[in-house]
Parts: C-alpha cells; structure tokens; sequence
C-alpha cells in the first residue's frame, strides 16, 4: 500500500483529477490530504464534491487547512472577513452562491469532519502547517495552530543541516517523528516548485493557489507527480493574489 501525500488543492479541481491520474491512484492507495481544499479558483463546490465522492471508494486522509476553517466559519456564520475575502475567501462566496441547501449541508458535514493531524504507524506526522510545543503535537496547547503556524517550516529552513541530532541545541520539536509532512507555506515562497525538504519535514505546497502545479509525494519513496501550473487551467482567473 502506498501513502500519498497531497499538497494544498486550493479549488483547482481539474488539476487534482490530472495529478490524480498521473499517479495511478489504486483503492489500494492511502491518500493524505493536507488541507485547504477551498479558496483560490473558482471551483471550490466542485472541489468539496468531489472529495467526498472520494472519500466514498479509497482510503482517505483528510486534514484541517486554515481556509477551510475560514470558509466553514463562512458558511455556518455569514461573518464578514474582509482579510479572508482577499485571500482567495471570494471565489468560494461565488462558488457556494450556486450551491442548493442539501449540498451545502453535505459540506460543513466535510469540513466538521477533518482532522488536525494524522500520525501513522511509520511514526510520521501529517498536518496542514506545523506546531510549536517542544513535546510535540499531543502536548500544544492552542489547536489552532496546526493549520496557522509557519515557524516549524522557517525553523527546518534556517538550521544548520551539519547539526547532529544528539547536539544540545537541535530542536526538539524536531526530534518526536521520523518525517513531518507540511504545507501551508508555498515552496515558490524560496524559488521552488517541487516538494522540498528542510531538515526532516516535507513542505508539499507547490503554490497551486497561485502560479505553481499541485503535487503528489509517496512518502515512502518521495516519488513526486505533478500536474500542469494550476492557472493553466483557469485562464480567465487570477487565483489567490
């Protein structure tokens, strides 16, 4: 069984059924989505559709982002968030303004059903972007977090790849699982648009919100698909900006 791990969807439907099929997705796949599957491009209804039909044939992981805690709020709250609107909040207002009662309904049953993490038996830590409790996430304190924080990526990115483990001064935020799967942070944020490493965690976001394509890593092989740039698929849209 292969675990893959699938990087921020951010709306781009047609782009996640390309990068699907080119990694020959079987029933016998665990797939580990590591959030924020709304908020971009203009199929964010789509999207969630889709999603749970998957949810209904394979195996399947799905993980709290921060805009899919934002839309949800959204949906539930009709609250104003102008920040939220910026950042890619209107294409999901336009979206769900097409959507009828049941759907709507089948989709904060989605979103009330994601988790904040997911560690499996390989002691690897799957979360949408990072903690910050030196004990790891079974000890932080505000949940939130897991969907917000950036400091664990900054913090894989600034340390000294020379540093052995058994050092004094290596994080120990660090040390709890074998490998952390991230994304949140865009990786073309540092001029990449693959899957990159730092330390021992894997960021995963290739900027499908924006100019980059969506991505799929086996975490076991680190095997990485692609799909086309994401607004290659949305030609008459800017995306998040």
């Amino acid at each position: 069984m292969r675990t893959l791990v699938i990087g921020d969807i951010h709306s781009g439907l047609k782009a996640l059924e390309q990068v699907l099929s080119r990694a020959k997705i079987s029933r016998t796949d665990r797939l580990i989505f590591l959030g924020d599957y709304v908020d971009g491009w203009s199929t964010a209804v789509e999207t969630i559709d889709f999603l749970i039909g998957l949810e209904q044939t394979h195996d399947c992981v799905f993980i709290r982002g921060n805009h899919d805690e934002l839309c949800l709020n959204w949906i539930q709250t009709g609250e104003d968030n102008p920040v939220w609107l910026q950042h890619g909040g209107a294409s999901s207002v336009a979206s769900y303004a097409k959507a009828n009662t049941s759907t709507i309904d089948a989709h904060i049953g989605f979103f009330n059903r994601l988790v904040n993490y997911h560690l499996d038996s390989n002691n690897r830590m799957f979360l949408h972007a990072g903690f910050t409790n030196i004990k790891g996430v079974e000890h932080e304190y505000f949940t939130k977090t897991f969907y917000w924080d950036r400091t664990l990526w900054e913090l894989a990115l600034c340390l000294n790849p020379l540093l052995d483990k058994d050092h004094p001064y290596y994080p120990k935020r660090l040390m709890h699982y074998d490998e952390i799967f991230i994304g949140h942070t865009p990786v073309t944020r540092i001029g990449e648009t693959t899957p990159q490493k730092a330390a021992n965690v894997w960021n995963i976001d290739t900027g499908a919100a924006f100019d980059g394509p969506l991505s799929i890593i086996d975490a076991h092989t680190k095997e990485v698909w692609q799909s086309d740039p994401v607004h290659t698929f949305f030609p008459n849209e800017k995306g998040r900006n």
